[in-house]
């Protein structure tokens, strides 16, 4: 496929519309199954359940989980980082269905450092969720 085709495609208003109700969809069965009932449908983390530690991602399904049913308090309990990038995808996603409209929306992906602010935040995170001390060690989940 050319380039051009490629970006045509991107640009169909259809696009952003399916990528935004299979996300849906994904948060309506994360919350069907709850992730905080201990032995559910969805599985311990891996990096947990084979390693012991809490990844930078432990505790994302529980968060999706709670901000779908309004406990936005839970929801920073169980990952306050997935939250904020949960928030900024959603940005994202606004910005590009604007932008297949003919709308301008910005977008933080643009901004400059972005992917490296994201990258050191993520490092920054999994350091701090593997402090064995207070305030640290409530972090954990």
């Amino acid at each position: 496929m050319s380039t051009s085709k490629i970006s045509h495609l991107v640009e169909h208003p259809a696009l952003p519309l399916i990528a935004g109700a299979t996300a849906l969809c994904g948060c309506f069965a994360v919350a069907a199954a709850d992730p905080t009932t201990p032995g559910g449908m969805i599985p311990e983390c891996p990096t947990k359940a084979i390693l012991g530690i809490n990844c930078p991602g432990c505790g994302t399904a529980r968060m999706i989980y709670s901000v779908m049913n309004l406990h936005f308090l839970d929801a920073i309990r169980y990952n306050v980082v997935a939250l904020v990038l949960f928030a900024l995808v959603g940005w994202s996603w606004f910005a590009w269905l604007a932008r297949t409209f003919g709308k301008h929306v910005p977008d933080w992906m643009n901004w400059r450092y972005a992917g490296e602010w994201v990258v050191g935040v993520f490092i920054a995170w999994f350091i701090i969720r593997l402090l064995p001390f207070e305030p640290f060690v409530s972090l954990q989940v």
